[in-house]
């Protein structure tokens, strides 16, 4: 074989190989205001996607924006979604113990206008990106995230699809019911006893009532935080880790997001 050809080909592989590393899942932090209140953001996207794509807004537990609200986002980034976890409490606040969770959630759950507003605030950062296709975007989110995501869609808020897991499911009114626009999927762990049984059937009665397009998935033998792998660490046997449900749930977003977001 030649000199000439072997640099050739070297050349060929240093130059594939630096695309590959190159074209990945780009993250970045972004700041934000809600009114006088700064909030700390978290975009991802893949650059190896040209043009615009569909956006989907993720929203956190109620620890605040961890690193498990960011690597969701990066995930969905993969699949080749622009995706941004807002920041629900400001300031990029996160929180470790259960007590203290129950209490930032609780402040931001007992305004329920500020709650959406805030909630409309970080769905505005994703529809500035220059990647998001503003016409297709959709809103997830996980425990106090899936509430987060029901209440902005009780705005009005044009959204093609709505997804929480294990969230709490404030019942809308018949005026906040027909607002929604979007289709929404609801992963329950059927053994939540944070979720209590009334709840699920007002949040029903709410949606059937305005004949929103839905789908309810009960999780068999599913606690609270089945789709968080270290939900056991705080000694809660009502917060517990469910492969299964984890992995069906995440395949059932993907397929809503698939058919209400179109090709990406």
């Amino acid at each position: 074989m030649s000199r000439a050809l072997l640099f050739g080909l070297a050349g060929c592989i240093w130059l594939c190989s630096w695309t590959a590393a190159s074209a990945a899942v780009q993250t970045k932090t972004i700041k934000y205001k809600d009114g006088d209140t700064e909030c700390v953001g978290f975009l991802a996207y893949d650059d190896a996607v040209t043009g615009k794509r569909p956006g989907v807004l993720v929203v956190h537990e109620w620890w605040g924006l961890n690193d498990y609200a960011r690597n969701r986002a990066k995930e969905l980034a993969a699949l080749g979604y622009v995706a941004f976890a807002a920041d629900m409490y400001g300031e990029g606040k996160t929180v470790e113990h259960p007590k203290d969770a129950g209490e930032m959630a609780g402040k931001v759950r007992a305004n329920v206008e500020s709650w959406r507003r805030r909630a409309v605030a970080g769905l505005e950062v994703l529809k500035s990106q220059p990647q998001c296709d503003t016409t297709k975007i959709a809103a997830m989110g996980y425990c106090f995230g899936g509430s987060t995501a029901l209440q902005l869609g009780y705005t009005g808020a044009d959204l093609k699809a709505i997804a929480t897991f294990h969230a709490a499911l404030p019942t809308p009114t018949a005026t906040e019911a027909q607002a929604i626009k979007a289709e929404v999927l609801v992963c329950n762990g059927a053994a939540d006893t944070f979720i209590p049984d009334m709840a699920i059937q007002s949040f029903k009665k709410g949606l059937d009532g305005a004949h929103v397009k839905y789908t309810f998935i009960n999780y068999p033998g599913a606690v609270h935080s089945f789709t968080v792998a270290d939900a056991g660490k705080h000694g809660n046997p009502g917060m517990q880790y469910n492969a299964a449900a984890d992995k069906d749930s995440w395949e059932n977003l993907t397929a809503l997001l698939a058919k209400t977001l179109g090709d990406n």
